[in-house]
Parts: C-alpha cells; sequence; structure tokens
C-alpha cells in the first residue's frame, strides 16, 4: 500500500466513514476509493486535495511528506500568516515559542 492509500485507509477509519461514504464526499466512486487504498491507483492532484479538504489535512500529510497530523491545515495557515508580521513581532513570538518549547522539552525529559 502507497503512503497515500494508507493515510486515507487511516483517515477514513478515523472518522468510520466507508469507502462509499468517503467517495460521496469528494464525488468520486467507491471503486476509486479503494484502488487508492490499495495502492492500485493514485488520485490526481485535483482529487487528492479534495481527499485532504474533506479530513481537514494538508496535502503534505496526505501524501505522507510529514508524519504528524497535527500540522493539519489550520496549523499551516497559522505559520503562513506570520509572514503578515513584522520583522519585530516575528522575532517576539519566536522568542514566546522558544521559551514555551524549551519548557515542554525539559519537562518531558524531567518527566523520563
Amino acid at each position: 500500500m502507497t503512503k497515500i492509500g494508507s493515510r486515507i485507509t487511516e483517515l477514513r477509519k478515523t472518522k468510520g466513514w466507508s469507502q462509499g461514504e468517503l467517495a460521496g464526499k469528494i464525488s468520486a466512486s467507491r471503486e476509486a476509493i479503494g484502488k487508492y487504498e490499495r495502492g492500485e491507483a493514485i488520485p490526481s492532484v485535483e482529487t487528492a486535495k479534495n481527499i485532504a479538504d474533506v479530513f481537514d489535512v494538508s496535502l503534505d500529510y496526505l501524501v505522507g511528506d510529514v508524519i504528524n497530523p497535527s500540522f493539519d491545515k489550520r496549523m499551516v495557515e497559522r505559520l503562513q500568516d506570520f509572514e503578515l508580521l513584522t520583522e519585530k513581532d516575528r522575532a517576539h513570538l519566536f522568542a514566546l515559542l522558544d521559551a514555551f518549547l524549551r519548557d515542554a522539552k525539559a519537562k518531558k525529559a524531567y518527566a523520563s
């Protein structure tokens, strides 16, 4: 099974949807969904985008380039919005994030 096929199967089962239900949501056939999941076919870019949209994940996650599903579309949009900030505001925000991340890593290290 391809990465994209595995991801489609995983996401579909997480939602509790049948192949037919997923197919209906993206205007595809149940047979096509089955082929994608078994790795017998690769969805077109448009179909892959529709699948990613219905599961609210990024295309990167769907095709296996991102291993963390929490990097969903909302997270990516927030990261893109960083570009709207001034350089000074970005520096402040990164300093704040770095402090939170450092604390989280320290807590994890001491908990082990």
